[in-house]
């Protein structure tokens, strides 16, 4: 058997707020579209871009953080694997779906405390189904770098997380 990757990462802009919902068994499930744009230069010079909308979705404990934090306009990167799925639509013809399956997501732009500092959201895992069981960290506090430092495979130059 040959191995295979799907993997996809994005950074980009929420379109809409998330859109909560739960299956016939009450599973939690999100769905958003995320705005990614490529910009460039044409041939005379002038600034192009292209933006492309992904439809993400969120399942179970991670599908709950979105739509409690992930608004419109948030900047954000999701991690997950690309989707595809059949559907009929009202009229009765076949479509095909494509969608981000969202198992990991960052919040990119920093939110105000209390104090009126500013600090950053840490990754968010889909397999949590309770936001209290997400350990939420200080990028500003060395000791992350520290503890980090720790973890590395001195050999591979890798982190053992």
């Amino acid at each position: 058997m040959s191995r295979t990757l799907n993997k996809v990462m994005l950074i980009g802009n929420v379109g809409k707020d998330p859109e909560l919902k739960h299956t016939p068994s009450g599973i939690p499930v999100v769905s958003f579209n995320l705005a990614t744009t490529d910009s460039w230069k044409d041939r005379s010079g002038n600034l192009q871009e292209h933006t492309d909308w992904h439809t993400i979705v969120a399942w179970r404990g991670l599908a709950e953080i979105c739509q409690k934090l992930v608004k419109k306009g948030a900047r954000i990167y999701i991690e997950g694997k690309l989707q595809t799925r059949k559907i009929e639509d009202k009229n009765g013809n076949r479509k095909h779906i494509v969608e981000i399956l969202a198992d990991n997501m960052l919040l990119l732009d920093g939110k105000k405390n209390k104090d009126d500092q500013d600090y950053s959201q840490p990754l968010m895992d889909n397999d949590s189904d309770n936001i209290d069981d997400f350990q939420f960290l200080d990028f500003d506090d060395d000791s992350f770098l520290t503890d980090l430092s720790d973890k590395k495979d001195k050999k591979n130059n890798f982190l053992d997380v």
